[in-house]
């Protein structure tokens, strides 16, 4: 069976993604901060899917230790591993971030710095093999600054020009880089949020995740509509979109 890497494997989405690929007899391993969220969804997932779940202790905020433990599993690895899903976000709090510097950096670090760091170590073993994919999620906050999450939008705007690059880099070597940009989704992140709309399951955005890596997509929008919706988002003058509330 092949083998999947998910970092950030005990949020919302990626519960969803780590549940859909089982479900296609992938191989998993659940890389996250909490050894007992981490223990209790790997034997999950074994009993529900019978196939194989480890576990892996990583925080992306200690970046060091977070890129030499990468780089001993990946080792350790070898070439079993078929690829690697990014599913860390933290959305956190943008008024207090506007004056903690604490809480801003947690944004950027956890949305950008710590994904790009862990991200590169990925990105050199995949292209030493000349085989693998590395998929990143990203968000439609990114698409463009909006005043109640631009702290958020900006990070994962930084991360979308990121793995552009990335793709750019690992075409040569026969990686594939996959950006996902989901809308709102129903996951603890978004919980008690004002003003959302057209929110879609962990579930369904799983499921667009494996199709979009599986038929070898480059960037994606989850649920499919937000393209539309961001592609008229992005065309309001600044003029205007200054003046909106949003």
């Amino acid at each position: 069976m092949p083998t999947v890497l998910i970092l950030g494997a005990t949020s919302g989405i990626a519960r969803a993604v780590g549940a859909e690929f089982a479900s296609h007899n992938y191989n998993l391993i659940l890389a996250g901060r909490n050894p007992e969220e981490l223990q209790v969804l790997a034997t999950d997932l074994r009993l529900r899917y019978r196939v194989q779940a480890e576990t892996l202790l990583f925080d992306i905020l200690e970046f060091q230790k977070a890129e030499s433990t990468l780089q001993s599993y990946l080792d350790r690895l070898g070439t079993e591993l078929e690829g690697v899903i990014l599913c860390i976000g933290y959305l956190g709090d943008q008024q207090i971030a506007q004056s903690d510097p604490e809480e801003a950096r947690r944004i950027l670090d956890s949305n950008y710095t710590g994904c790009v760091l862990a991200l590169n170590v990925i990105a050199n073993h995949f292209e030493k093999r000349k085989s693998g994919f590395i998929c990143g999620i990203s968000s439609v906050a990114g698409d463009r600054g909006r005043q109640s999450n631009y702290l958020y939008g900006s990070a994962k705007a930084g991360l979308s020009a990121y793995l552009q690059g990335l793709r750019n880099r690992l075409y040569h070597a026969n990686v594939r880089v996959i950006t996902v940009k989901p809308g709102f989704v129903d996951t603890r992140m978004t919980f008690g949020r004002p003003n959302l709309f057209l929110v879609a399951s962990p579930q369904a955005v799983a499921r667009g995740i494996f199709a979009a890596i599986r038929s070898g997509k480059d960037e994606v929008y989850l649920p499919w509509f937000w393209r539309f919706i961001m592609l008229v988002i992005r065309s309001v003058p600044e003029g205007i979109f200054k003046k909106l509330r949003m």
